[in-house]
């Protein structure tokens, strides 16, 4: 059966490579002042729409009301399939920002009241201080509707205004012991050791990864065949839950169909596992 396909204002059912990441996602604004050197905004074909440092609604909503106001009708018009699949939040810029928070914790509160479950990718950590008092135990009761996510690539010189990748190890870690589920974004690899030490500090609080390889980049097969079976190695001992993109497997020339059952493939569901 052919898969749904919806492109509203505020959600949509995302294409090629960001497939790979969710079914359907939702993005509220544009531009992102995390500054990754590595990022596919400010370095692909969406540079002149999506690529400026400075955070903006997007110019279809006249105002963050406005927005929410779509987001509640186009989630109701995808209800079933969203209950089903849940939400990415988001790929334009993260979501955790200062200057976003209102906005994400508004869809929050209205995907829970309508049973969707949220995914969020942040490089963030600072929405954690007000997440703790303020919102903490109201969040605890849905924790099998949300995973929170964290992009991890060691390397903060990449990444100069995120939190850096201790704080966001450390920031997963007190989610998982207060039993929200986690995952990590292990994309781009920059290099064979750092990823790999991502994967090892936080194999025992984190449900899930996807791991991707930096756009353009070339990489010695060699290299990244021992990669992917020092991951395998480690997956044996800590039962950790791992999704190789598609074009990491194509670069190693791996099958995927010839992986260990915890290797999961694209339609992976963090909530109903």
């Amino acid at each position: 059966m052919k898969e749904k396909e919806f492109n509203g204002d505020a959600i949509y059912t995302p294409k090629g490579k960001a497939a790979e990441y969710a079914r359907w996602a939702c993005n509220f604004h544009v531009g992102c002042p995390v500054g990754c050197l590595y990022c596919y905004n400010k370095n692909g074909r969406f540079k002149k729409v999506l690529g400026s440092n400075e955070v903006k609604l997007k110019k279809c909503f006249r105002n963050e009301s406005h927005a929410i106001e779509v987001f509640e009708m186009e989630l109701r018009n995808n209800l079933q399939e969203l209950q089903k699949y849940g939400l990415f939040l988001s790929f334009t810029t993260d979501p955790m920002l200062e200057i976003c928070l209102s906005i994400t914790w508004a869809a929050i509160r209205i995907c829970f009241n309508n049973q969707v479950p949220v995914i969020i990718l942040t490089k963030c950590t600072d929405w954690m201080r007000y997440f703790k008092y303020e919102t903490y135990s109201k969040f605890l009761e849905k924790k099998n509707k949300i995973a929170f996510g964290f992009t991890l690539t060691g390397h903060d010189e990449l990444e100069p205004n995120a939190s850096t990748n201790a704080e966001r190890i450390n920031a997963m870690r007190k989610l998982h012991e207060a039993g929200f589920k986690t995952w990590a974004s292990i994309e781009p690899v920059i290099d064979f050791e750092s990823s790999y030490k991502m994967i090892y500090e936080t194999k025992l609080f984190c449900d899930h990864y996807k791991i991707g390889l930096e756009s353009g980049k070339k990489y010695e097969k060699d290299k990244l065949i021992r990669f992917v079976e020092n991951i395998l190695i480690l997956n044996q001992f800590a039962e950790i839950l791992i999704y190789f993109k598609d074009s990491l497997l194509n670069a190693a020339n791996i099958d995927r169909a010839e992986l260990p059952k915890l290797c999961v493939d694209r339609d992976y569901n963090i909530f109903y596992s």
